[in-house]
């Protein structure tokens, strides 16, 4: 399977790098991770043309064939059971490429929502888009590891 996080924004900490290279490290033997990082955008002198600019840059990051999925709190919440089952139904369909989009602090573009096949929330609370990241690459590799009955804590 091919995995992309399209991410505004980088990592600037040392400890959300340490941790989403410990999880980019583990999901090695599952998938082919690839992140793009995008360029955020100052949003404090006008958000819009920064959204804009920002949404430019991701849609040109977005492969073709992939399934596009822009993390967003209003989207759809799954266990990480469910998430298992969804990106297994994904490589059994023919679908095995999917690129996971994380907006920035102002969120994303009208133009990205309009390109993306499902928005997928990691809960009700709004995260920090460095902590998206980690979160997650976290369950895409217990995702992973769920589909292949491999033990992992609960």
């Amino acid at each position: 399977m091919r995995v992309d996080l399209i991410c505004v924004g980088r990592l600037k900490e040392r400890h959300w790098r340490d941790a989403a290279d410990e999880y980019l490290k583990r999901l090695t033997p599952y998938a082919r991770v690839r992140v793009v990082d995008i360029a955020d955008r100052d949003v404090s002198a006008d958000e819009g043309r920064a959204l804009a600019a920002e949404a430019a840059d991701v849609l040109r990051a977005l492969p073709e064939s992939a399934v596009v999925v822009a993390l967003d709190v209003d989207g759809t919440a799954r266990s990480s059971e469910r998430f298992a089952s969804w990106l297994d139904a994904r490589a059994v369909s023919g679908q095995s490429h999917v690129s996971f989009i994380i907006g920035g602090a102002a969120g994303l573009h009208g133009d990205v929502y309009a390109k993306v096949d499902e928005r997928l929330s990691l809960g009700p609370m709004t995260l920090p888009h460095q902590m998206a990241r980690v979160v997650l690459l976290e369950q895409l590799y217990r995702a992973f590891r769920i589909s292949r009955g491999e033990p992992y804590h609960r």
